[in-house]
């Protein structure tokens, strides 16, 4: 089954994404922050992770930041899903390894689902 981490401090919408991707089939864990984010990076070993950028205690950049630092994480697409669209803040993502950018308030779950399976596939497309 195919994983997604879900890095977000907004409960309500950490727990709509959840809920509409565990819908979808996929295997949906989440996290408050970018501390909790590493943590669970390392214990789940997720195919995607959907990230916010503004955070308690460690937001998204600094959390791509250090998952550039780790190997082990490298080659897990990001999908960075924010407040703001701004385009330095877009650009500043890209280079730290975002694959894809969401404004909270310009999208639905489902467009969440679409970006998913548009990364990483749908989840019973495993190639075991």
């Amino acid at each position: 089954m195919k994983k997604v981490l879900i890095v977000e401090d907004e409960e309500i919408l950490r727990s709509l994404l959840q809920k509409r991707l565990r819908e979808e089939g996929y295997e949906a864990d989440v996290a408050r922050d970018g501390i909790e984010g590493l943590e669970k990076i390392k214990q789940v070993k997720p195919d995607i992770v959907l990230l916010d950028i503004i955070m308690p205690n460690m937001g998204g950049f600094e959390m791509m930041e250090e998952m550039q630092k780790d190997k082990s994480f490298s080659g897990v697409p990001v999908v960075v899903v924010s407040n703001s669209g701004q385009p330095v803040e877009i650009d500043r993502a890209q280079r730290l390894g975002a694959c894809d950018w969401l404004v909270k308030t310009e999208f639905d779950p489902q467009e969440v689902v679409d970006k998913v399976i548009k990364q990483i596939g749908k989840p019973k497309d495993n190639n075991i």
